[in-house]
């Protein structure tokens, strides 16, 4: 069966004509079902007068007579203020007035679906919305109506959260970092955008979205979610030629981290390392969110280090945080470093004193995770530390200040070229300086190509740059392009230092499997195959 539509004369012919409908049908059934779309077309492009005149057949063709009448543009809307504000308003209208507001007529469908959503938000999730005194105003070309609502009914609120999947989810994280709490307005679009803040957390996801028990005198809010593996085993081996023995010798360390194993949110982390220039590390840190119920954290941390035989340093660190949201904390804290020379007399270095320093620290962290991404579950890292205070020696007090930034961003061209930028930097302001008080860096965390922890400074930047190609989810290959500066005011010293190399990132049952091939030079040096450094690394989850 064929369909052909018309109008009362040429002009509204040509109207209809310009409007898209099918033309060809199976069967009547069909052909009724496009009739009726069509008549809401009209109504949408505002003849809403419109008559369907008559019909004829011949043969196969149906031949339908529409009378189009007058066209109206505009629909003018009177509300009243306590039913709806103007804020909302503003957003589906640029004439908005203390008791009107016009849209366009085409929008009145999607308009007041916006209006009844937003009222919806405000605790009442059976809110309807309708149009009556409907009055055409054939001098105006528009259409007046006044907005009404149904009987208006008690705001919901939420009664009970129950949580199905992970039911030890730790309560303050509910409360502090989803911010979904017992007795608050129900609104149920920002729940579900609440909800996704689960992904910046590395020990819990979200199975589905959230769901609703609605009965005559309660609202139960359902949260399904699930426990993610995030304890993890970290470490490495690395491996280059002794400049001045010319034997190959082993650097490495090993790091575990364990997360929410009491599902309180709290983690664990300890690391040890020990590396070519016979200094050894040994770090824990203990991290304790909302402490007794309240949204304020702690974070406890005690360093140990000891370089060969010429002395040994302990670093305590306690800090308050305040997790401003998923992303952003801000801490604030004491540290306590003393550093002893163990060098007897006889080999004595000037340089190597007994001090005490306490320094008191602000801190500010924004970490963005990607958990879609097993390669890359980390997408930015801003992380800035300042501190002051003085350091004690021989009875003499010197000022102090120091510097820490941290901070690194993917930028995904695709999602099989991406780009990897990290800055780090540090700096130490005082008067005097002693060697056992110098920052050290260098290796598979900073500068690549150089030996773990060889590079001593007052200051220094790193700035570390790769182009990643991912071949697959579990595979990709990187470049690596890193320069540093550093400064060294105890024997003033400023270098520029350069490194090149490859690498590639791969997932296995054990765990993410890193290789780095680095070659490290400084700016006076000519590159030498034999300074190149091998760095192995291997994350595993469980």
């Amino acid at each position: 069966m064929y369909l052909k539509l018309q109008g009362k004369d040429s002009i509204e012919t040509q109207v209809i004509d310009s409007i898209k409908y099918k033309k060809r049908f199976k069967d009547f059934n069909s052909l009724n079902t496009e009739l009726a779309s069509f008549k809401n077309k009209l109504d949408q492009l505002g003849y809403i007068e419109h008559k369907l005149e008559n019909t004829e057949k011949t043969d196969s063709l149906i031949t339908a007579t529409f009378y189009l009448y007058k066209k109206y543009h505009s629909l003018k809307i009177f509300y009243d203020a306590k039913l709806v504000s103007k804020n909302i308003l503003t957003k589906i209208s640029k004439q908005v007035y203390d008791d009107y507001f016009i849209i366009p007529l085409k929008d009145t469908e999607k308009s007041l679906t916006y209006i009844n959503l937003k009222l919806s938000e405000l605790g009442d999730p059976f809110h309807q919305l309708k149009l009556s005194n409907i009055i055409l105003n054939k001098t105006s070309n528009d259409i007046q109506a006044k907005l009404m609502t149904s009987e208006k009914v008690e705001k919901r609120h939420i009664d009970k959260i129950i949580i199905k999947g992970y039911e030890k989810f730790p309560k303050s994280y509910l409360k502090y970092f989803l911010k979904i709490k017992e007795n608050q307005l129900f609104n149920l679009t920002e729940i579900k955008k609440q909800v996704t803040n689960l992904n910046q957390l590395p020990f819990a996801s979200q199975l589905k979205d959230p769901e609703v028990l609605f009965t005559k005198d309660s609202t139960n809010l359902y949260l399904f979610l699930e426990k993610v593996k995030s304890n993890n085993f970290d470490g490495f081996i690395g491996f280059g030629t002794n400049e001045e023995t010319s034997k190959l010798e082993f650097s490495g360390y090993l790091n575990l981290e364990l997360n929410n194993n009491l599902n309180y949110g709290e983690s664990l982390s300890l690391v040890y390392k020990s590396d070519e220039n016979e200094q050894k590390t040994f770090h824990v840190q203990l991290n304790l969110p909302y402490l007794f119920g309240t949204p304020i954290g702690a974070e406890l941390e005690l360093r140990l280090l000891k370089r060969d035989s010429s002395y040994s340093t302990a670093d305590q660190n306690a800090k308050i945080f305040y997790q401003l949201n998923p992303k952003n904390k801000l801490f604030a804290g004491i540290r306590s470093i003393q550093s002893n020379n163990l060098l007897d007399s006889i080999n004595r270095n000037p340089n190597i004193q007994d001090y005490k320093t306490v320094f008191y620290n602000l801190r500010y962290q924004y970490l963005k995770r990607q958990k879609n991404q097993l390669l890359f579950n980390v997408k930015t890292l801003f992380d800035l530390q300042l501190e002051t205070g003085k350091r004690d020696f021989n009875k003499t007090s010197t000022k102090q200040y120091q510097f820490n930034l941290d901070a690194f961003n993917i930028f995904s061209l695709n999602q099989k070229n991406h780009i990897y930028l990290r800055v780090q930097g540090y700096s130490l302001f005082s008067d005097t300086y002693f060697e056992n008080e110098l920052a050290r860096f260098g290796g598979i965390n900073s500068i690549r190509g150089f030996e773990e922890n060889s590079l001593s400074a007052t200051l220094f930047g790193v700035f570390n740059t790769e182009y990643r190609y991912v071949f697959n989810n579990s595979l990709y290959a990187h470049t690596i392009i890193d320069f540093a500066y550093l400064e060294n005011k105890l024997v003033e010293q400023k270098e520029k230092l350069y490194s090149f190399g490859f690498g590639f990132g791969l997932t296995t049952k054990a765990g993410l499997l890193k290789f780095n091939f680095a070659n490290g030079k400084t700016e006076a040096q000519s590159f030498k195959f034999s300074n190149s450094q091998v760095h192995l690394s291997l994350t595993a989850y469980f």
